[in-house]
């Protein structure tokens, strides 16, 4: 039988990490709302898997903090804390930038041109009313340089934080298109400056990408709660 050896394997996903990631999704895209009442029999029923990989899935979003068990009691969606935005993003905002930096001296043309395509996608996204693409393909982007950075401190702790800021970064995305267009602007304004190997202007860019949302982001919060 002809079967070639030089293809991409289907990725097969345990009943586990299939449970992680969609009520992971779930959690981050607002279908599980904010101190909601998690069932495991429910959750098992809706996503063709057994109680136990969902019970697995359900103790590491607690590790996340996405989650809260109390055992005998309830499980429950973390509530999001207004003034939790103060404190995640500009520590986001910092790892991100000194990702860059070190980013810098090791990007090639190709690595240029793989960020203009996710910023391409990005803008798409946007503008096709696309919040959850749109977020990806911005994530997609931030990630591409942390992995450049080859610094796994950095990867690690900004993929914990990252958990919690993508369902604050869902709402951001569902506002007007002026406000999130300017990250599309901010995103070809780092890669011009990866381009010339000019690192501070870069990193003061990427931190200026990720606290402009920030505050506007708690602004917008703080006005809905005065409705």
């Amino acid at each position: 039988m002809p079967i070639p050896s030089n293809f991409s394997k289907p990725i097969r996903l345990s009943a586990k990490e299939r449970a992680l990631s969609q009520i992971q999704r779930w959690i981050i895209d607002g279908t599980l709302q904010p101190g909601e009442k998690l069932m495991d029999a429910e959750l098992a029923e809706a996503l063709g898997v057994s109680r136990t990989p969902v019970r697995e899935a359900l103790q590491l979003l607690e590790v996340q903090g996405l989650v809260e068990m109390h055992p005998g009691k309830d499980t429950r969606v973390t509530a999001i804390q207004k003034d939790d935005i103060l404190k995640m993003y500009p520590t986001l905002a910092s790892l991100h930038s000194l990702a860059v930096e070190q980013a810098c001296p090791h990007i090639l043309p190709e690595h240029l041109e793989q960020l203009r395509e996710f910023n391409r996608q990005f803008a798409a996204a946007i503008d096709h009313g696309q919040p959850y693409q749109a977020m990806e393909y911005d994530e997609l982007f931030h990630n591409f340089l942390v992995e450049m950075s080859d610094n796994p401190y950095i990867s690690s702790f900004s993929s914990y934080l990252q958990n919690h800021i993508r369902r604050f970064k869902y709402v951001f995305l569902q506002q007007p298109e002026p406000s999130t267009h300017s990250s599309v602007q901010e995103h070809a304004g780092i890669i011009e400056a990866l381009e010339r190997k000019d690192s501070d202007t870069a990193a003061a860019i990427m931190k200026q990408n990720l606290l402009r949302p920030m505050r506007e982001l708690y602004e917008w919060i703080s006005s809905q709660n005065k409705e």
